[in-house]
């Protein structure tokens, strides 16, 4: 969607990206493309003329222009629903949208050019084996502890068997509880686990790579203990201060859902339409302008606010 953000209209829209299948979150490029990424591990057949479960990259036009769908297969083949890049070193971050999912980090052979392969790992904690951090049974993790990361090499990333996450926990690699929205800012990775929490309301975490990048460590920054305060968030962004915002997908009445760096909440809007969930937002350029979609009926809106304050 080309919008006018002066003249507050829609310029042009258009379809920049085909042949691909059930494509969810993704996450912008340091280099101004988009990642699409499929939230689906269809097999050919069925009238499916090929296996699904890739990323793709898509370059942006202001006229009508469509990429070819070339799948970016060394990220690897899963459920995916967002990326985000480390601009210090290039490396990509990616979420699993699966109640066992697992975190994984790309590795490109040559920086911007994604494309050329790379090295896909899992993300593990250095001192517990396989942990669940879901805290569904049992409080195995605590909101505010950081705990230090390793980083395991998994290879066969095509997974014809969709058996990624399961090579990935028998490695030692943590799982999170639907893996959805993920962003950097300031080189601070957060993302949310949708089901996360012994109600099962969400969780946000936050991951901070070392110096040299290599390892780091995670921190379950906030857990929903109550539905009423936040329900199962999805897509998350963070605003020019510092705020997270985060989209409910409760399936009710949804909200855009604010947390201060000190934790505290506050609430931007709710989905007074219908009960589909807000999908996805981000702001424009120039930081004026909040977009945000609502999943059904299909629609973008437009909110003006003072987000550089924000």
């Amino acid at each position: 969607i080309v919008y006018d953000i002066k003249k507050e209209k829609v310029e042009s829209q258009y379809l920049s990206l085909a042949g691909t299948l059930i494509n969810c979150s993704g996450g912008i490029t340091p280099w101004g493309t988009w990642i699409s990424c499929e939230e689906t591990v269809q097999k050919e057949g069925e009238g499916i003329t090929q296996d699904h479960g890739y990323n793709f990259e898509v370059i942006p036009s202001l006229e009508p222009y469509l990429t070819k769908a070339v799948a970016l297969k060394d990220m690897g083949r899963f459920r995916h629903e967002g990326v985000a890049f480390d601009q210090k070193n290039g490396y990509v971050y990616q979420t699993e949208d699966r109640p066992d999912g697992l975190f994984y980090r790309f590795i490109p052979k040559v920086n911007k050019e994604l494309s050329k392969g790379g090295r896909l790992q899992v993300l593990s904690f250095k001192d517990w084996r396989g942990i669940d951090t879901s805290n569904w049974k049992k409080e195995n993790i605590k909101a505010g502890n950081r705990y230090k990361v390793r980083w395991i090499d998994i290879n066969n990333v095509s997974s014809p068997d969709d058996d990624l996450r399961y090579r990935g926990r028998n490695m030692g690699a943590a799982v999170f509880a639907r893996g959805e929205g993920i962003f950097c800012s300031n080189n601070i990775i957060y993302f949310t686990a949708t089901t996360g929490g012994k109600e099962k309301s969400g969780q946000i975490w936050r991951y901070t790579p070392d110096r040299n990048g290599t390892d780091g460590f995670i921190e379950l920054f906030y857990e929903s203990k109550d539905s009423n305060v936040l329900n199962m968030p999805d897509n998350i962004i963070i605003s020019p201060r510092g705020h997270i915002f985060l989209c409910e997908d409760g399936k009710g009445r949804d909200r855009l859902v604010c947390i201060k760096p000190n934790g505290s909440i506050y609430y931007l809007a709710n989905n007074a339409l219908n009960n589909a969930e807000f999908a996805g937002m981000t702001f424009s350029p120039d930081g004026s302008i909040l977009f945000v979609n609502i999943y059904s009926p299909t629609m973008t809106l437009a909110i003006k606010g003072p987000w550089n304050q924000i």
